[in-house]
C-alpha cells in the first residue's frame, strides 16, 4: 500500500509561498509514526515542496487549520478525480466535519492516535467509512508516540527537532480551539519516552510545541530535571500564573529553557474577562518578563488586535509596551474567530462575521465586524504595528542589552522581519492593483 500524507500550504493563493520553513509539521509525523511499518509513504509539505498530484497512491491524508482548508478540498478534489480515496484530519476538519466530509472520503474527527490504524486498514479493504470518531469524551493516551522525522525534506526547515510532551491546556479561552479539538484534558507523556526522543535528535535546539507546557507543574519539573544532562536548548509555550513559581522557572532555565511563548493578549482586565482569559493579571506582566529575563528566558509576547474594547489607540499602546517590557519578540494577530471556539458561535449569533473564505482566518485579516474600530482602522493600525516593531530601530529597541538571549532571539528577529517585509510587501501590491 502506498500512502501520500500532505501538509497544504496555508492563507488566501495571492499570499500562498514556498520557500524554508520555520517547523515541519508534527501531526503529520506523527501520524507516518503510528501507520503500520509495511506502508510505504511519502510526505509532501507544500510550504517547501511542490505537491505532484497522481493517481500512484492508494490512499492520500490531507491535514487541515482553518486557514489551510480551501487548499485541502482543493487538493483533495484533485486525488478524488484520479480515483484516488483521500482522508481529511487536524483541526478545521474536526470542527466543521460534515463540511469536510464534502471533499473527501472520510474524516477523522479529532487526535489520529486510536484511530489511523483503522482508517488504513479499511482502505485496503475497500470499506472506508465516512467519519471516524473516538467515543464521547474519550481521549489517546500519549504513550508509544514516535515521529517519522526521517520523512522530512532535508534542510528545508529552520529549526527541525519538534517534540510534543503534553496535549490540551487548563484553561478554555473563548476564541483558542485547543480545548475544541483536545477537549478539556491535559495529558502527558511518559517523561523516559521524552528523554529517550530529545537525545536521539540531532540538533542543539528543541522546540516542545505544547501548548502550555507548565501546565501540570508536578511533570514539568519532572521533565525539566531529566533534560538537565542532555546539554539541548528549549523553546515552548507557557501560561501566565505557571511563570509567578520562580522555583519552577529555574528548573527550566537549568534544563535549556532559552524562550517561551507567553499569550498576553491585552491589556485590558476587562477586556481579558470577556474572552475568558481570567488567568490573566496585567499587573503582572511586566514583572514578569523581567523574572523570566534574569533566567535568561526570552518572551514571545501574544497580542490579539481588534477585540471588542480596543479602539485606535491600541496599537500604540501595545507597540510601547513591547518596548518598554523588552519583549523579544511580539506576536501580533487578528482576533479571528476561528470554527468551534466559543468566540465563533458568539459571532455567529450576533450576526458580525462577514467573511467566509476560511483562507483568511490566519490572523492578518479582518473577517468580522470590530466594534470600535473600521476594517480599515485595523487593517492599517496592525501592518503599522508590525512594522514599526520590526524596523531595525524596533528590534534595537527591544533587545538592546540582552547579552545572554542574543544567539537565539537575534536570529528569531531576523526571520521575522524578513517574514513582516514580505508580508508588508505583498500587502503593498495587492492593494495597489
Amino acid at each position: 500500500m502506498r500512502l501520500l500524507l500532505v501538509s497544504p500550504l496555508s492563507g488566501p493563493p495571492e499570499e500562498r509561498r514556498r520557500g524554508k520553513g520555520l517547523l515541519p509539521p508534527l501531526s503529520l509525523l506523527t501520524v507516518a509514526g503510528i501507520t503500520p511499518p509495511e506502508v510505504e509513504i511519502k510526505l509532501v509539505d507544500e510550504a517547501v515542496e511542490e505537491l505532484e498530484i497522481s493517481a500512484e497512491w492508494d490512499l492520500v491524508g490531507i491535514t487541515a487549520t482553518t486557514a489551510q482548508a480551501p487548499r485541502a478540498y482543493e487538493i483533495a478534489q484533485a486525488f478524488r478525480a484520479l480515483g484516488v480515496p483521500v482522508v481529511l484530519g487536524g483541526i478545521h476538519p474536526t470542527a466543521l466535519p460534515e463540511e469536510a466530509a464534502q471533499h473527501a472520503d472520510a474524516v477523522v474527527v479529532g487526535e489520529a492516535e486510536g484511530l489511523w490504524p483503522q482508517v488504513i486498514a479499511d482502505a485496503r479493504e475497500g470499506r472506508i467509512k465516512r467519519f471516524y470518531r473516538h467515543p464521547q469524551g474519550c481521549f489517546p493516551e500519549l504513550g508509544g508516540v514516535n515521529p517519522r522525522r526521517d520523512l522530512l525534506k532535508k534542510d528545508a526547515y529552520i529549526l527541525t527537532s519538534t517534540v510534543q510532551v503534553t496535549r490540551g491546556c487548563p484553561y478554555g479561552c473563548a476564541f483558542c480551539s485547543v480545548t475544541q479539538f483536545f477537549g478539556r484534558t491535559y495529558r502527558t507523556r511518559p517523561v523516559q519516552e521524552v528523554l529517550e526522543e530529545v537525545a536521539h535528535l540531532k540538533e542543539k535546539i528543541v522546540v516542545f510545541v505544547d501548548d502550555n507546557i507548565l501546565g501540570f507543574p508536578a511533570y514539568a519539573r519532572q521533565l525539566f530535571e531529566a533534560l538537565k544532562g542532555l546539554g539541548k536548548h528549549w523553546l515552548s509555550q507557557a501560561s501566565l500564573p505557571q511563570l509567578q513559581d520562580e522555583s519552577l522557572l529555574k528548573l527550566a532555565a537549568d534544563s535549556g529553557c532559552k524562550g517561551l511563548f507567553v499569550g498576553f493578549e491585552s491589556l485590558s482586565p476587562e477586556e481579558l474577562k470577556r474572552v475568558r482569559k481570567f488567568h490573566n493579571d496585567t499587573r503582572r506582566y511586566v514583572e514578569t518578563i523581567k523574572r523570566l529575563h534574569q533566567y535568561g528566558i526570552g518572551v514571545i509576547g501574544s497580542f490579539i488586535l481588534g477585540l471588542d474594547s480596543d479602539d485606535k489607540s491600541v496599537f500604540e499602546r501595545i507597540k510601547d509596551f513591547a518596548f518598554r517590557a523588552k519583549l523579544d519578540l511580539l506576536q501580533a494577530s487578528i482576533l479571528t474567530p476561528l470554527p468551534g471556539t466559543l468566540l465563533y458561535e458568539e459571532m455567529e449569533r450576533e450576526g458580525r462575521i462577514v467573511e467566509r473564505d476560511w483562507s483568511k482566518y490566519n490572523g492578518n485579516h479582518v473577517v468580522f465586524r470590530p466594534l470600535r474600530l473600521t476594517v480599515e482602522e485595523l487593517h492599517l493600525g496592525f501592518r503599522q504595528l508590525l512594522q514599526e516593531t520590526y524596523s531595525w530601530g524596533g528590534i534595537l529597541r527591544r533587545l538592546l542589552g540582552i547579552h545572554r538571549r542574543w544567539p537565539v532571539f537575534g536570529t528569531l528577529n531576523l526571520i521575522f522581519r524578513q517574514g513582516v517585509k514580505g508580508y508588508l510587501n505583498r500587502v503593498k501590491r495587492l492593494t495597489a492593483v
